[in-house]
């Protein structure tokens, strides 16, 4: 075999796309993976029982449709089918009760009583114009060319979730805005966990949070599939602990987080970068349940059967509380869980009648605590009888899941902490974020921006980045 252009270690989305947009390019690629199959976070495998199928990782994509690099490829004629529930989002209430993010903003206000307007207020300017402030909150840098449609946007954005509900007056709206926010694995009192809430409320009204069919490693396998269309290798079974394991190329792409980095690459850097990536922090892990139910969760308020995704936690006090405790290093007594449903509008994932339920809490970085039985309180809080209908469960904690993907350090599935100081600067402060001070060295992992999430970008705009300093050189 001819020696590659460029070598792509790990295949997750970042990678996958680092390695279509080279091959798109004409060049050779070969992308090397130490598991046996591709996906990183987007797996899928039958934790539980034969036949119901669950994802390891993520499982609700709301970026999939609105990801300029995801969008431009032809992945159905490769197998990826999205699904979208009727609702992006339900947050279950103790009244009986559930909060509702519908695709229409004016159909999610009418269900927040006293704050219909002002969330019509807030949200429609946003909705209206995403096509032109899509770009800004999808880019690497916060550049565009709409100024005055960003710095309306970054008034409510750079404030703390805390902050931003202040101008709601009821409970309803206060707690679907904190179930958006504690998407950031942050205290919801630091700036800027608004942003998060804002954004995935955005993406819920304009593309909608929709599932794939059979499982997130569809998406995977449709990205692989696409590679290889254009001459794109993948080698599975490939762990690479050092550089001098690859094969001779000019550019090489790590989907690997700053830790991974230093190991593969250990010697290689210039002292004061090597400390800036030492330097790079962390953010709080996941506890993460899989359940094989014997039907489908029986939640209180029957709307909430309505949607895939299901932010559990009540009010914005306690989701604050929740996530305030993991920030301070502690494991929450009443966690907000992020819930997902997919079998009821997506029945190939489970036998005939059965269904799955996916969850998790946030906590400390690297914490032993055994979170199951204060989920499933949680859970059984608003759905009565849910245990009853526990077939089997798998639990998967901070060191389990790093343990499924060493970029997980400590549980954390964000690639690290995406606050204002590691939002754009991630990994290091550096003009161009992808490339090392090693020639033809280049980072695309969630680690550099525009950070986590399912959308390719930061292998996408790396691979870009190293193409265009190729062609000026």
């Amino acid at each position: 075999m001819p020696e590659p252009y460029a070598v792509v270690v790990g295949s997750g989305p970042n990678g996958l796309a680092a390695a279509i947009t080279l091959a798109e390019e004409g060049r050779s690629v070969l992308v090397l993976e130490a598991s046996e199959t591709v996906g990183g976070g987007t797996r899928t495998l039958e934790l539980t029982r034969p036949g119901f199928l669950h994802d390891i990782c993520s499982t609700i994509h709301p970026l999939a449709e609105a990801s300029p690099f995801l969008r431009q490829l032809p992945l159905a004629e490769h197998g990826l089918e999205l699904v979208h529930p009727h609702a992006p989002l339900a947050h279950p209430l103790d009244d009986g009760t559930a909060v509702m993010l519908e695709r229409s903003v004016g159909e999610t206000a009418a269900g927040l009583g006293l704050d219909a307007e002002e969330y019509r207020k807030l949200m429609a300017p946003f909705v209206d114009r995403s096509d032109r402030l899509e770009p800004f909150l999808l880019g690497r840098l916060p550049l565009t060319r709409h100024p005055l449609l960003a710095a309306r946007f970054g008034l409510v954005a750079l404030r703390s979730a805390e902050g931003a509900v202040r101008r709601f007056r009821g409970e309803r709206a206060r707690a679907l805005l904190a179930g958006l926010a504690a998407h950031s694995i942050q205290d919801l009192h630091r700036r800027p966990t608004a942003s998060f809430g804002l954004v995935l409320a955005i993406l819920g009204h304009v593309h909608g949070w929709p599932v794939v069919r059979g499982g997130s490693q569809r998406l995977a396998e449709a990205l692989a599939s696409h590679l290889r269309s254009l001459g794109g290798r993948i080698e599975t079974g490939r762990r690479v602990d050092a550089l001098a394991e690859l094969p001779q190329s000019e550019l090489t792409m790590l989907d690997l987080t700053p830790r991974q980095v230093l190991r593969v690459a250990a010697g290689r850097f210039p002292t004061r970068y090597a400390r800036a990536l030492r330097r790079y922090r962390y953010g709080p892990g996941v506890f993460k349940v899989d359940w094989a139910l014997d039907g489908p969760v029986p939640w209180t308020a029957p709307e909430v059967a309505r949607a895939a995704t299901v932010h559990v936690g009540g009010t914005f006090e306690e989701i604050a509380e929740s996530e305030s405790a993991v920030w301070r290093g502690e494991a929450p007594e009443r966690p907000f869980v992020l819930a997902a449903q997919q079998t009821l509008f997506d029945d190939s994932r489970a036998p005939e009648g059965k269904h799955t339920l996916w969850a998790y809490c946030h906590v400390p970085n690297g914490s032993g605590v055994d979170m199951t039985e204060r989920i499933e309180a949680q859970i059984e809080r608003f759905a009565p009888g849910f245990r009853d209908l526990v077939i089997e469960r798998r639990t998967r904690g901070p060191a389990a899941m790093e343990r499924y993907d060493e970029n997980y350090v400590g549980g954390d599935i964000n690639g690290g902490v995406q606050d204002l100081r590691q939002l754009y600067t991630r990994p290091v402060v550096r003009l161009n974020p992808y490339a090392t001070p090693v020639k033809g060295l280049y980072l695309c992992s969630s680690s550099t921006p525009p950070g986590g999430g399912v959308h390719g970008l930061c292998g996408w705009y790396a691979a870009r980045s190293a193409t265009r300093r190729v062609k000026s050189s």
